[in-house]
């Protein structure tokens, strides 16, 4: 992904208040200029807003949304909130890991792919449901996983 860009990093931090309260959106604005957030990233910001490393580490272990180690090109990430799980989710999960070749909460080795399982995305009507790159897809069987996958090498081609 991109190199650490203090100057970018600290216009983002200047859009807010110099507080802890600040804290989220700063972390959100960083990854999505940098992509995720490196240990030398969340350093600086804890220096910035005067508050500890444990601090800032804390909120980004904590919230799933903040990666720590960058992203694939590709994102697929699989609902297993209780209604999608119910409904085959965990299945559809494993077909991917075996067709991308890939585990759970990891990046391939190629970083092509990174495959992770969400709590819940908040679309318990098209259970199961899953988000790739920035479009979400319902209502989804196992053979679907196969035409995902061709979809997004077909993607890559062009």
């Amino acid at each position: 992904m991109k190199n650490f860009e203090p100057k970018k990093i600290n216009e983002l931090i200047n859009k807010y208040p110099k507080s802890q309260s600040s804290l989220i959106h700063i972390l959100h604005d960083v990854q999505n200029l940098m992509g995720y957030l490196s240990k030398e990233v969340q350093d600086y910001i804890a220096e910035k807003l005067n508050i500890s490393t444990a601090k800032v580490y804390g909120v980004v272990t904590f919230y799933s949304y903040f990666k720590e180690e960058p992203p694939g090109k590709h994102n697929i990430n699989i609902c297993m909130g209780t209604a999608c799980f119910v409904k085959g989710a965990g299945e559809i999960l494993d077909e991917f890991e075996s067709k991308l070749e890939v585990k759970a909460g990891t990046t391939r080795d190629d970083g092509k792919y990174s495959l992770n399982s969400l709590r819940c995305i908040g679309a318990c009507g098209l259970a199961p449901v899953i988000h790739v790159d920035d479009k979400v897809k319902g209502n989804l069987e196992l053979a679907d996983v196969s035409n995902i996958v061709l979809e997004l090498e077909g993607n890559d081609e062009t």
